[in-house]
């Protein structure tokens, strides 16, 4: 919104000065959501993998160290992403892991 401060000359004219000053507002940065997997006993190695290249878009080698580091500590980060974002990617993952039958349990915190 502008707004209009004019100058007033001394002798009851308008000087014809003008100062337009626009207030600008702050956008704040969203909050952003870690996606995990986490390590269960059942769910193939392999489906894992597939999981992190399809709905995460990592690269066959990213994807294989990332399952490898939830294998050993129980959870793996597959990326970070704000609320919308990161709410659909742990559906995606969810919906795949009950179509195959395997109880791959993928969950969101924020960052």
């Amino acid at each position: 919104m502008a707004k209009d401060t004019r100058k007033s000359d001394p002798n009851g004219g308008d000087s014809g000065t003008a100062v337009v000053t626009k207030t600008r507002t702050a956008t704040k940065r969203p909050n952003m959501y870690r996606v995990l997997i986490l390590n269960d006993d059942y769910t193939p190695m392999e489906f894992v993998v597939h999981v992190l290249m399809r709905f995460f878009q990592k690269s066959q080698e990213d994807a294989t160290r990332i399952m490898l580091h939830v294998h050993t500590n129980g959870v793996g980060e597959c990326g970070v992403y704000t609320y919308e974002v990161a709410e659909t990617k742990v559906t995606q993952v969810m919906d795949a892991a009950r179509k195959h039958q395997h109880p791959l349990q993928c969950v969101m915190e924020k960052k």
